[in-house]
Order: C-alpha cells, then sequence, then structure tokens
C-alpha cells in the first residue's frame, strides 16, 4: 500500500517529466482500468466532463473490469496532476 509520501513523490517526478518533455497547453491520454459498474465509469466520465474530452471504454473479455481511455487538451502539467487526484478517489481505480 502507498504512503502519502510516496504518492506526493510519485505526482512530482510526473509533474516533472510532464514539464520537461511536453509543450503546454497539450493532448494528453489518461488510461484507467475500473471494475465493472456503471456508476464507477460514469464517476470517471463525469471527473472530464468539462473538458471535452475524447473518452473511449472497453470491458474486458470476462466483463469485470472496464478499460477507460481519456484524450483531452490539458493547459498544465498540474491540471493533468489534478485529474489524477480526482480519479485516484474512485473506489478501485487504476491509473496506468
Amino acid at each position: 500500500m502507498k504512503t502519502e509520501k510516496d504518492t506526493a513523490a510519485f505526482y512530482k517526478r510526473l509533474e516533472e517529466s510532464l514539464k520537461n518533455d511536453t509543450t503546454w497547453p497539450a493532448v494528453y491520454l489518461y488510461k484507467f482500468i475500473v471494475p465493472t459498474s456503471p456508476e464507477k465509469i460514469v464517476e470517471i466520465k463525469t471527473i472530464f466532463n468539462d473538458a471535452s474530452a475524447e473518452i473511449s471504454s472497453r470491458d474486458s473479455s470476462k466483463g469485470t473490469y472496464t478499460s477507460i481511455s481519456i484524450n483531452v487538451r490539458m493547459k498544465s502539467p498540474e491540471a493533468v496532476i489534478e485529474k489524477y487526484k480526482k480519479v485516484s478517489k474512485v473506489e478501485g481505480v487504476i491509473s496506468l
């Protein structure tokens, strides 16, 4: 289980990487895996509702999990991380 310190360090490394590798604003691809549940899928989609995102989803072969891909134009690395933090509150979500 990750501690708050590990999580903060991860987001700091991600922010530095995004700053160094990308010119902002830019289109960013988010990928998530979530247990198949209409409520959880809607919850994730709602987080990106305000951003005119292109969202696609696909169920696993057994239908247990759903992968969600979201292409969206983001203003900055901080904005990217803010969305990750919001999605992380959805129970059972895995960010790729």
